[in-house]
């Protein structure tokens, strides 16, 4: 059986306990690491090689252009998207650009990459 996708997160530490975003993902069965800084998330990438995609998003507090260059200077396998809340927004090292006011948005571009884990076989129970 193949492991479900881990998605690395980098957000801001959201004001209610846990981002509408981490919840749309593991709703749809995504593994999630989540990092609130630049350098959490750099630290995070270095510690679980095993990631799947980076979703970077843009806000003052995160430098997204430092995290995708650290990924991508291991490894060009990784996609990244980065989320923006206005227009103008940018990280040029970004595969997927989306707007992070859509969670259904991202949660079809993960699943168009990586097929949908809630189609994994759970195996079977022994008796």
């Amino acid at each position: 059986m193949e492991p479900r996708p881990t998605l690395l997160v980098v957000e801001p530490e959201p004001l209610q306990a846990l981002s509408v975003r981490k919840l749309v993902l593991e709703t749809g069965k995504f593994n999630v690491l989540t990092a609130h800084s630049t350098r959490e998330g750099v630290d995070i990438f270095h510690l679980f090689p095993k990631i799947t995609a980076a979703i970077l998003v843009g806000e003052s507090e995160i430098d997204c252009d430092k995290v995708a260059s650290a990924i991508k200077g291991a490894t060009d396998k990784i996609p990244i998207i980065y989320l923006h809340a206005s227009i103008g927004g940018r990280c040029t090292r970004a595969d997927h650009d989306l707007s992070s006011h859509e969670p259904e948005a991202l949660l079809e571009l993960v699943r168009s990459l990586f097929g949908d884990p809630r189609q994994i076989e759970s195996p079977s129970k022994c008796a």
